[in-house]
């Protein structure tokens, strides 16, 4: 009664999760029971089995049946048994314990192999330090340089290890299938971070998006990414509704490289556009109401703005995209049924979006809130309208349009 009986769903993750350990560990076993073969004694193995082949090809000899007494003979004393299984035994010791020295040697000239891959490895590594400098790929040089060393050392170790082709081989296969299946997610996870070391997709301190992260880069590793939560509007779970750091770090693997979409909001173009809408009532002075919004979006922006529009356009042209980009913000208007809509777009650092923001929405309440604009910028309301019918069907002459 104690227990707490699990839905259906749970009883399926739970039995999901215990296939895949149970598949994992298979694959761990099958890779060890390979290369235990492969180190011990692989010769005797191949010399065995041949052997037993070349039994199963010979003919058989002819015998005469065993007759009753000759089976009787067969049958051994209790007594004589034990000590038969006995000899067996220290016989199988001792061959393990021949095999192993034996192979003595061969595991010596391995740990010196791998003594010096580790050194010329090393070695390897402070030397691109020295020659890379701070180049933003020498990292995945290094890391490739890394495997490339470690492989022509594993390469070596297992031919000294099998000294045969055919055990080595099917050990290596065998070793193989069980590291794909095993590592599959470390080794895309990897090869995410190769890809964005090469294609630098992003870097420390940058400011991006993958997925339902949104943060700046705070470490790149071979297998993880780390990044310094920020605030999201759309956001409906996090802590900040708004472009700000809410203190988390998020960690998420680097195959999402491989998988999903990258924003990067600063990684060439520290800036971006944003847009603040204004609403009037359809029967202010619209161009009045226009110039007004304008005149306090470049007193708050303009100055703000020039040089980054100046850079956009530069990076455009680069790129054989020809544009001529506004060096001051721009008012856009658009209708709806009730009321116009003035649109502010404007440029501005992608880590200050939120204070640029706050101070024009500050100037503009002041500004439209002044006595100079009464009756002529009016604020947009909800509207309502009533249609009058008189008893013949016909509508009656509207009443005026009046305020929720």
């Amino acid at each position: 009664m104690g227990r707490r009986r699990l839905g259906a769903g749970g009883a399926r993750r739970a039995a999901g999760r215990s296939l895949r350990g149970f598949r994992q560990a298979t694959i761990i076993a099958v890779a060890l029971t390979a290369f235990l073969l492969l180190f011990l004694a692989p010769s005797e193995v191949i010399e065995a089995q041949e052997a037993g082949e070349a039994e199963i090809a010979a003919p058989a000899t002819e015998s005469s049946p065993a007759s009753s007494d000759e089976l009787a003979e067969e049958v051994r004393d209790p007594d004589e048994v034990l000590p038969a299984a006995a000899d067996e035994a220290r016989r199988s010791f001792r061959r393990l314990r021949d095999d192993f020295f034996a192979s003595l040697p061969k595991l010596i000239v391995a740990i010196v192999v791998v003594l010096l891959t580790i050194l010329v490895a090393r070695l390897a590594g402070w030397v691109q330090r020295r020659a890379f400098g701070d180049w933003q790929r020498a990292a995945g040089v290094r890391a490739l340089v890394a495997i490339a060393i470690w492989a022509i050392a594993i390469a070596v170790l297992v031919s000294i290890v099998a000294g045969d082709a055919r055990a080595l081989v099917g050990s290596l296969g065998l070793i193989g299938l069980a590291l794909s299946w095993a590592l599959q997610t470390p080794i895309e996870s990897f090869t995410g971070w190769l890809l964005n070391s090469f294609r630098s997709y992003y870097r420390v301190g940058d400011r991006i998006e993958v997925g339902e992260v949104f943060g700046d880069v705070y470490s790149i590793d071979f297998l993880n990414t780390t990044v310094w939560e920020i605030g999201k509007p759309s956001s409906e779970r996090g802590f900040v509704h708004a472009e700000q750091p809410t203190g988390r770090l998020i960690t998420f693997p680097n195959n999402e490289v491989l998988a999903g979409s990258i924003v990067n909001l600063t990684r060439d173009f520290p800036w971006v556009w944003d847009e603040y809408g204004v609403a009037i009532a359809n029967e202010s002075d619209l161009r009045h109401a226009v110039n007004v919004v304008r005149g306090v979006a470049e007193r708050v922006l303009a100055e703000e703005m020039e040089a980054p529009a100046a850079a956009y356009e530069a990076i455009l042209q680069r790129s054989g995209l020809v544009r001529d980009i506004a060096r001051k913000p721009e008012v856009f208007v658009s209708t709806t049924d009730c009321w116009t809509d003035l649109t502010i777009r404007y440029l501005v650092d992608a880590r200050q979006r939120r204070i640029w923001k706050s101070r024009l929405i500050t100037e503009l309440t002041l500004e439209l809130a002044a006595l100079e604009h009464a009756g002529r910028i009016v604020p947009a309301y909800p509207r309502r309208q009533l249609q009058a019918i008189d008893a013949s069907g016909r509508p009656t002459q509207p009443p005026p349009a009046t305020e929720d």
